[in-house]
């Protein structure tokens, strides 16, 4: 059964720093992309940043984020994290992990079939 469960969540000042792990259990395909979403208040859900498994671990980042966050991804471990810093309000959204069994290509998150529970990250200014 696979299991993605996110943790490092919490409320931080604008301009400070979290980061974000998800423990991935169960999942076996080495073709994949893992990916971080997030779920604004009174917002549509979207993508954050992705990494994939290819020979180059490559990324995409959502515009607003470049810069800021960095996604990073322990095969050994079977983790992926998000490092969030410059923190800002609009960050503010309850962030979820996810994978999907081919690379990586676009945000649809119905490309994802599995999900974690979600971790909140609260920003005030």
């Amino acid at each position: 059964q696979v299991q993605l469960v996110e943790s490092g969540g919490g409320s931080v000042q604008a301009g400070g720093s979290l980061r974000l792990s998800c423990r991935i259990s169960g999942f076996p395909y080495t073709t994949n992309c893992l990916a971080w979403f997030r779920h604004p208040p009174g917002k549509e859900r979207e993508g954050v940043a992705r990494i994939d498994s290819d020979d180059y671990g490559t990324v995409r980042y959502l515009e607003s984020v470049e810069g800021r966050f960095t996604i990073s991804r322990d095969n050994a471990k079977s983790t992926l994290d998000l490092q969030m810093n410059s923190l800002k309000p609009e960050d503010t959204a309850t962030y979820y992990c996810a994978a999907k069994t081919w690379h990586c290509s676009g945000w649809a998150t119905g490309g994802y079939g599995y999900w974690g529970r979600g971790t909140q990250v609260t920003v005030s200014s």
